[in-house]
């Protein structure tokens, strides 16, 4: 069957988290008299996210949105650091999630693909997360799909096969497109084709991300408007 929709991760993938993350907390935490490695405190709260993820996917507590999982990992990790933050400044600096930049080849890219392909996260983030993201960063989605549609979190088969079925498309009609090897491997056991994009500076400088093995996936390119041209887009 012929590519008909791109489905894609999206931190990471399509935007720079870390980066994001570390200026949003110096923004609002370093006028307060606030010292940190920033970088290494976006990635501490990062670190929260998938042992949070885990106790929804495994039934130890109901569906919540990833707006209430950051909040709630924010919460633990400011007492852990000492930080002491009224609940609108904790409400602020949560929504940072929602004010991450784009990889700098992202909007372009995607502007490209979508004159011949449907567009749409699948992402473990919520809609107004994802929305408000996109508003900011110009980020030209034709569908908002993933954890909140489905009601489970990647890499449940849910979140893949929910986001082919709202597109109505075979799950093989439909390109997973991530820079995670995890999330690409599981969209092919739901039926999905795969390209991964290489983003090795999502950890941060000193923790480059290595290339998969070739033939690992359908595509693997440096950048979307690699994926682009790959696609004939």
């Amino acid at each position: 069957m012929s590519i008909e929709a791109l489905t894609f991760d999206v931190f990471g993938t399509v935007v720079d988290w870390r980066a994001s993350v570390a200026r949003e907390a110096e923004a609002i935490l370093a006028p307060k008299g606030i010292q940190r490695d920033w970088g290494a405190f976006a990635s501490a709260w990062r670190a929260r996210y998938q042992p949070a993820m885990k106790k929804v996917r495994e039934g130890e507590r109901p569906f919540v949105i990833l707006d209430a999982l950051h909040r709630e990992n924010l919460v633990d990790l400011l007492n852990e650091e000492g930080i002491s933050l009224s609940e609108a400044e904790i409400d602020a600096l949560n929504f940072a999630w929602r004010r991450l930049d784009p990889w700098p080849d992202v909007v372009a890219g995607l502007t490209g693909l979508k004159r011949r392909y449907i567009l749409a996260p699948v992402s473990n983030g919520n809609i107004a997360l994802m929305v408000r993201m996109a508003r900011r960063a110009g980020l030209p989605w034709d569908a908002i799909l993933g954890a909140e549609v489905a009601r489970a979190y990647k890499p449940q088969a849910e979140a893949y096969d929910s986001a082919a079925r709202m597109l109505g498309l075979e799950p093989a009609q439909c390109l997973m497109v991530a820079a995670h090897p995890y999330d690409l491997r599981a969209a092919a056991r739901r039926g999905f084709k795969t390209a991964y994009v290489h983003r090795p500076l999502e950890e941060g400088p000193g923790a480059e991300a290595a290339w998969p093995e070739t033939g690992a996936f359908d595509y693997a390119v440096a950048d979307f408007l690699a994926l682009a041209e790959a696609l004939g887009a």
